[in-house]
């Protein structure tokens, strides 16, 4: 099992990241070692696609170690992540007993795990909660670091806040349960925190992709998955180390080890979800394109040479096609950038690349209007 700790040491919070396959089926011992004997209740929120698969699994793990159990499905997707939403998630969690000493469980990929900690941050002024992420994004990204939201019309993540997870359990066999767009979607985040912070680790995820593991997870043999772990584990970890660094996402820090850096493609990602409501693209889709935004951008002004911009591409082209975003009109997308929750003082705060393997923040001021609209028209070509 690769076990990747996460320490923060500001607020005195510590927990750690498993990985390994089965942790499912093992989650009530896992969850007990965590949390010791106090929670009497476990509240799982899930959706139905995933439950039907792990849902029984875990219910039997977690009774089997004295949890009572409760479970509430919310609707799949991303425009479900919202406060008609949170309002049904607080309604269950005070319909089902929960107390101060009890805990949330978000069994799903990211719009599960975002939602449930958001109502575990603000149920009783904050209660437990264990990430059980499902989907390749989640695991490596939504998962770690304690960021949880809801989505309004005026945009992605506007309402939020910070709470950390006492315990995320990577179950590796959920893998294998995954389409294509939902592997698709998580390699481009993989891609993307390689591309601000660690040039070995964006080697590595390439290299794995062109060994053709990626779109062929129900297949591989043990020894391929546990690669697949061991390079999860990898990008846990990184993450984990930008977050104990800065754990709120300083406004005053812009250097390469902000927080800030793990944003590189969201504004243009979220503009794109935005504008098409939520429902033409996975997260890490739209963050494919949001890379490529960034990274013309990056070459444009001249901080990025193109044959790093080339690596990019080739990158985000390994992880799987993705959806046409060539129609999508220019100055919507403008129009919805303006409503960034990144931005200060009514400027969006553009997280560009030096190279691969270093991100630059960069103030709105040195991205003019002309040289956005040439990126965004050359970025959202489709790939081939």
């Amino acid at each position: 099992m690769q076990i990747v700790p996460v320490r923060l040491p500001a607020h005195k919070t510590n927990y750690d990241i498993k990985v390994r396959s089965g942790l499912i089926s093992e989650a009530g011992e896992h969850l007990r070692a965590a949390l010791g004997p106090a929670p009497r209740r476990a509240a799982v929120i899930s959706n139905r696609k995933v439950f039907n698969l792990f849902g029984d699994i875990l219910v039997r793990a977690l009774r089997s170690n004295d949890f009572e159990v409760a479970v509430w499905m919310m609707k799949d997707g991303e425009r479900n992540k919202s406060l008609k939403s949170f309002e049904h998630a607080i309604t269950f969690l005070g319909k089902s007993g929960l107390e101060r000493n009890d805990l949330v469980v978000a069994l799903g990929g990211g719009v599960v795990g975002d939602l449930a900690g958001f109502a575990a941050a603000t149920y009783l002024r904050g209660v437990a909660f264990v990430q059980m992420p499902t989907t390749l994004l989640a695991q490596i990204d939504a998962s770690v670091g304690g960021k949880v939201a809801v989505n309004t019309p005026l945009g992605k993540n506007l309402v939020g806040g910070f709470h950390q997870p006492r315990l995320v359990l990577i179950d590796l066999d959920t893998l294998r349960t995954l389409p294509r767009r939902e592997l698709t979607a998580g390699w481009c985040e993989a891609v993307k925190q390689g591309a601000v912070g660690d040039r070995k680790l964006f080697e590595r995820t390439v290299q794995l992709l062109r060994n053709g593991y990626d779109f062929r997870v129900r297949e591989v043999a043990e020894d391929s998955l546990e690669e697949i772990g061991a390079t999860i584990a990898a990008h846990c970890r990184f993450k984990a180390a930008i977050v104990a660094g800065d754990e709120r996402e300083s406004t005053s820090r812009l250097d390469a080890r902000s927080r800030k850096i793990l944003n590189f493609g969201h504004t243009t990602a979220h503009a794109l979800e935005t504008v098409t409501g939520y429902r033409r693209f996975r997260h890490g889709e739209a963050v494919g394109y949001g890379m490529l935004v960034a990274g013309e951008i990056s070459k444009n002004i001249g901080t990025l040479t193109a044959d790093a911009l080339e690596s990019l591409r080739q990158a985000v082209r390994a992880c799987g096609r993705l959806p046409a975003a060539n129609d999508i009109e220019i100055n919507r997308l403008i129009g919805a950038m303006k409503s960034d929750k990144k931005s200060i003082a009514g400027s969006v705060k553009w997280v560009l690349l030096e190279r691969i393997g270093k991100a630059r923040i960069a103030d709105g001021s040195e991205v003019s209007t002309r040289i956005l609209r040439q990126a965004l028209r050359d970025a959202l070509r489709p790939l081939g």
